[in-house]
């Protein structure tokens, strides 16, 4: 996700939340004696400026009077990394941001909690990908290539088409040893071309412009105009309709299918605070809460209760990848390294 967008500071209406009632935040305080905050590990962009940390810390201690300290670990790649440093116990209490891809690496590590959460039952019952829900899914959207329909550049319409000589130099991606969209780039390539995936990247090789290591720098690439497609996500005209009025840049339906992504958040079993950090998750899933993301993750809520706004309007359905995948089997190294040493 990891995915906020690299643009101008979003600033929500804070009356989305029946919050700012302090009568209402006193009769829901949490008790806390020590008066400890909550440590969240998350991706950079999520804690940016145009990002939702900033809402969510001031809303959830409204309404619990607990405060939250919210830590970015990079991109979604790196912070698996960290979590998974055997050198270093995390010293969190709670992880937003890990993906469908690195779910079965994340749950063998044996770092999350089981969580009893009433909010749960509201989510959308596909996004469930944990039975033990020690990781819940709190956002979802769909990968896609986007492309600047002011570029004279004709569209591709599929995988195969942007090996073309036509798109030599022209596609921007992500490095998927860093990044969950390069990585997810990477399952939504195996699960096409199985096998002979690595002959693939090999062919791709020459219509790479950049390999990124994090989407908010590629997509500031493409958004700069250094080339006419990169790879994002099917919710990305929302955001350029509601904020710049432009239909320019478009996400290309292809005839492979799209690939989805699905964050997740879940509460370590090392946290000092599990009760605490349990009420914030399901907090974080609540239609209220769940509001504030389509415009500063510009991805889909989880919560089927949570109203989208109208910016999601010009976002179309796009056919789903038909052989789906999770948890990726292919070293990324592997993969980057076909693109570094063509």
């Amino acid at each position: 996700m990891m995915r906020v967008r690299q643009f101008i500071a979003i600033l929500l209406v804070a009356g989305l939340f029946a919050l700012n009632n302090p009568v209402w935040a006193q009769a829901n305080a949490l008790p806390n004696p020590a008066g400890a905050e909550l440590v969240i590990w998350t991706y950079d962009s999520f804690v940016s400026e145009w990002g939702p940390a900033g809402q969510i810390a001031e809303a959830f201690q409204k309404a619990y009077g607990i405060k939250l300290r919210f830590v970015s670990k990079g991109d979604g790649g790196a912070l698996l990394s960290a979590l998974l440093d055997v050198a270093k116990r995390p010293n969190a209490d709670i992880v937003i941001g890990l993906d469908n891809r690195q779910l079965e690496k994340a749950l063998q590590s044996g770092l999350f909690v089981p969580l009893s959460l009433k909010n749960l039952a509201d989510v959308q019952k596909n996004l469930l990908l944990d039975p033990t829900n020690r990781l819940v899914p709190y956002d979802f959207g769909q990968f896609a290539f986007m492309w600047d329909s002011q570029s004279g550049v004709e569209p591709p319409r599929s995988l195969e088409d942007l090996t073309k000589p036509l798109y030599r130099k022209k596609v921007i991606i992500m490095d998927p040893r860093t990044s969950t969209p390069g990585l997810g780039f990477l399952a939504w390539t195996e699960a096409v071309y199985k096998d002979a995936w690595k002959d693939y990247w090999r062919r791709l090789s020459p219509s790479i412009l950049a390999m990124t290591p994090s989407w908010d720098t590629g997509y500031g690439l493409f958004t700069k105009g250094e080339a006419p497609l990169a790879l994002s996500y099917s919710t990305d005209p929302a955001y350029h309709k509601a904020y710049e009025n432009t239909e320019r840049y478009k996400a290309l339906p292809f005839s492979d299918g799209h690939p989805m992504q699905i964050e997740f958040a879940g509460v370590l079993a090392s946290s000092p605070h599990r009760e605490l950090a349990q009420k914030f998750v399901d907090f974080l899933l609540s239609a209220e809460c769940q509001a504030l993301l389509p415009e500063t993750q510009w991805m889909f809520p989880s919560n089927t209760k949570a109203k989208l706004p109208a910016s999601f309007s010009v976002v179309s359905k796009y056919p789903a990848l038909s052989a789906e995948v999770g948890d990726i089997h292919q070293d990324p190294s592997e993969a980057a390294n076909i693109l570094i040493g063509h």
